[in-house]
């Protein structure tokens, strides 16, 4: 077990989306491990998740415009003194080369699940709390019970490859704008701490790490020009309360 836990906050709509991505992703990478229905069935459930998440039409470009936000952010680094050019080259070809994956697919992501008459059924009765029973749906009751796991996992993995380019591109986005700034010592007092940005900062991620033994969490909140964090002593029996202590935790606000 890790000796800390990192929470983040995206600070704009489409960091937020990708976030949310990703989360499903791994989930669905989870449910793929294991052999029982269960897990096939949330295997399902996380791919229509991510296949929602699609629906929005401008998806796809807002994933390309921060692809080539980041190629230009880079290459503007390509004569600056310490870099190492052979490995930035190496990442610009890679970004480049999901940049021209995406455009190359001219039909919308996830467009051949949504023309899949046996995914459109239960993602039909799937807003509805249990409504993928058996009773519901009886030809996911039958592929459950007539397909094995290896074919159930096959086919779900062949589905999954529909989003493959998508999940390159928002896996490398967030990967490059993590690693973009280290953590520093911050100190809460009073378990509070607000800053604020230089004008000309573009921090699109806040990220706060603790020891994973604290007895408290952090809230955080921001925008464009300043953000909070509030560390809240956790309770599950009732409402969380700020601590009165100050609080030593680890900061990174990401901006690239």
């Amino acid at each position: 077990m890790s000796e800390t836990i990192i929470y983040e906050q995206p600070l704009n709509e489409r960091i937020r989306t990708f976030l949310r991505l990703e989360f499903l992703f791994k989930n669905v990478d989870s449910a793929l491990e294991s052999k029982t229905e269960i897990q096939s069935r949330d295997a399902i459930n996380g791919l229509l998740s991510i296949l929602s998440v699609f629906d929005r039409s401008d998806l796809k470009q807002e994933i390309i415009k921060e692809l080539e936000r980041l190629v230009a952010a880079l290459s503007s680094l390509e004569n600056s003194p310490g870099v190492d050019k052979q490995a930035l080259d190496a990442l610009l070809t890679e970004l480049d080369q999901i940049i021209d994956s995406l455009h190359l697919k001219k039909s919308a992501i996830g467009q051949n699940l949504r023309e899949n008459d046996f995914l459109y059924s239960i993602r039909q009765r799937s807003s509805i709390p249990g409504g993928t029973c058996d009773f519901d749906v009886p030809a996911y009751h039958y592929w459950l019970e007539h397909t094995s796991n290896e074919e159930q996992r096959q086919q779900l993995l062949e589905w999954f490859k529909q989003f493959s380019h998508a999940r390159a591109a928002i896996d490398m986005t967030l990967r490059l704008i993590r690693s973009s700034i280290g953590f520093s010592d911050a100190a809460a007092e009073s378990g509070f701490y607000q800053h604020s940005f230089e004008n000309n900062q573009a921090t699109q991620l806040i990220r706060v790490k603790i020891p994973a033994d604290a007895t408290y969490f952090p809230e955080i909140s921001g925008g464009k020009h300043r953000f909070t964090v509030r560390f809240m002593q956790f309770d599950i029996n009732q409402r969380a309360q700020q601590v009165s202590e100050d609080v030593a935790f680890s900061l990174s606000c990401c901006a690239m």
